[in-house]
């Protein structure tokens, strides 16, 4: 499919009316205070985007799949990584893309940046800004990620935290791009335990117009402030045309794992669930998976399995989250960079 008509499908897919070249989502959200060292753009929460914004990301992150749309927009920038908590696939597509940008990562261990430990993080924050122009931070908790923002003078990018994982969320939701021509009539159903991601793809569900439901064990649910459509029979994947599921003990719950397998093991993504859902359904899953308790191997090998996909996209949407946020107010229609057939993008 030519780019193109690939990128007015999302369009469809998300806004029937949208707004002319709403491609990049400039100053989503921003932490001013008094103590605040400057406003800027920060990518912490999906929460923070309209639904044109949402759609800009989808269909930018598209065009770097095809092709190098903003060259080295990030030639002569330097971005700090963040990773308290162990990353293979966020760590990966983080550094591979910021140098194909022609930026330059520089990865801080736990060592050097576990927030709040080694020195205070408005300390951490205001003198990485006096180096780096981005930040990029996996984190356990989630207010150390607002308080980096706060006291920050570049932007911040949430990496993961135990609040939301935006970029898998929107890696996510690329991915149902290829497999569906539209969400029309289509239910995307979350299984397992709630948490950082099922919370983030609920926004981008919400965000793009898709049905999102949950199915989880009692107690493990959605909490009272999160108005989201969930119940805790397995058998109600009925209708679902994709099923997602994560880990039922995500880092750092490590110690709860033994009462969770009793707990959880009714809601395993199994055969037997899938056919469940009376159709064609597609399997996804954020990795890592601890393959014979969330999911079996059957499924996650499965040719409607597309683990490996999401995977594959969240190099060219975490690019296109770094431009974003690090040369805002770069918008399609005053782009420099053409197409090869030599069209404005």
């Amino acid at each position: 499919m030519e780019c193109e008509n690939y990128n007015n499908l999302i369009v469809k897919m998300i806004d029937p009316c949208p707004a002319p070249h709403a491609y990049l989502c400039t100053y989503m959200n921003n932490y001013s205070a008094a103590t605040a060292v400057a406003v800027h753009s920060d990518f912490l929460s999906l929460s923070q985007l309209r639904r044109q914004e949402f759609q800009g990301l989808l269909v930018l992150s598209a065009d770097f799949r095809s092709r190098n749309v903003f060259g080295q927009v990030l030639q002569g920038k330097s971005v700090a990584l963040i990773f308290e908590k162990p990353s293979l696939r966020t760590r990966v597509t983080f550094e591979v893309g910021i140098r194909q940008l022609g930026g330059w990562p520089i990865v801080l261990g736990t060592a050097e940046s576990r927030l709040g430990e080694r020195e205070p993080i408005q300390d951490l924050a205001r003198n990485l800004s006096c180096w780096v122009d981005g930040i990029v931070a996996r984190v356990f908790n989630h207010h150390d990620l607002e308080d980096l923002a706060l006291f920050a003078s570049v932007p911040v990018v949430n990496g993961l935290s135990d609040a939301e994982h935006p970029c898998q969320a929107v890696a996510d939701l690329l991915t149902l791009t290829d497999v569906w021509p539209s969400w029309s009539g289509k239910e995307f159903v979350y299984v397992g335990d709630w948490n950082n991601v099922s919370r983030s793809l609920w926004h981008a569900c919400l965000l793009a117009g898709l049905r999102f439901r949950a199915i989880c064990p009692e107690k493990y649910g959605p909490g009272p402030l999160e108005p989201v459509e969930w119940s805790t029979k397995p058998s109600d994947v009925k209708g679902a045309d994709a099923i997602y599921t994560d880990v039922w003990a995500s880092m750092g719950q490590e110690d709860e794992l033994e009462s969770r397998l009793e707990i959880f093991r009714p809601y395993q993504v199994n055969e037997k669930l899938i056919a469940k859902t009376g159709k064609h359904t597609f399997f996804m899953h954020c990795l890592p998976a601890h393959r014979g308790q969330e999911v079996t191997d059957s499924v996650i090998e499965s040719d409607y399995s597309l683990v490996f996909q999401q995977a594959a996209n969240r190099l060219a949407v975490e690019k296109a989250i770094l431009v974003t946020v690090l040369v805002p107010g770069t918008q399609a229609e005053s782009a420099t960079v053409k197409r090869k057939d030599g069209r404005q993008l």
